[in-house]
């Protein structure tokens, strides 16, 4: 089943669960769970992971997230994009726990492409480079480096003249300064 196909079955039972029904819940995690256990093996084995309890790990802290966090679904989005995020960053939660890298993880693309109309990449990118540009610059290039380009913490420390922890807490600040920047734009989660 594509994944255009499990959104749309899916999408309208998850509304009926936020409603209350639990038969209209099971099925949604039901099937979810089938969904994100393939998705995480995948992504597990494109990482070098063959482990089959990695990704039933994985899935199930993911199904905790989802439970926790099912009011922070907004009805206007995919539910299956939703639920593909809470996964990978569940993931990668549980490879840095293992002590593994998690800067090779592929993006699920396919959620991601669902998630997103086609003209909202180029609004997007405005809004971050927009919100970038109100950080101070070390923040910035730090945010650069180590969130866009794929450089570790460390080089980017070194780069800016600075050590680990404080390139850690300038850029957890940015970030969370990003964020604040974008939700008063209405970009963002509020």
């Amino acid at each position: 089943m594509s994944l255009a196909e499990l959104e749309t079955q899916l999408r309208p039972v998850f509304l009926a669960a936020l409603a209350g029904d639990g038969a209209a819940y099971r099925l949604f995690l039901d099937a979810i769970s089938a969904r994100l256990r393939g998705s995480l093996r995948h992504m597990l084995l494109r990482i070098g992971r063959s482990e089959a309890s990695d990704a039933e790990d994985v899935l199930q802290e993911t199904l905790l997230a989802l439970h926790l966090s099912r009011h922070t679904y907004d009805p206007a989005s995919p539910v299956t994009a939703w639920a593909h995020a809470i996964a990978r960053h569940k993931l990668v939660d549980h490879l840095r726990r293992s002590g593994r890298h998690a800067a090779n993880l592929p993006l699920d693309d396919e959620a991601y492409q669902l998630a997103a109309p086609d003209n909202a990449a180029p609004d997007a990118r405005l809004d971050l480079e927009r919100a970038l540009q109100a950080l101070p610059e070390r923040t910035r290039m730090l945010i650069e480096r180590v969130k866009i380009q794929g450089a570790s913490i460390s080089e980017a420390a070194k780069a800016e003249g600075l050590t680990e922890t404080a390139a850690k807490v300038a850029i957890h600040r940015g970030l969370k300064a990003m964020a604040r920047f974008l939700t008063k734009r209405g970009t963002g989660p509020t």
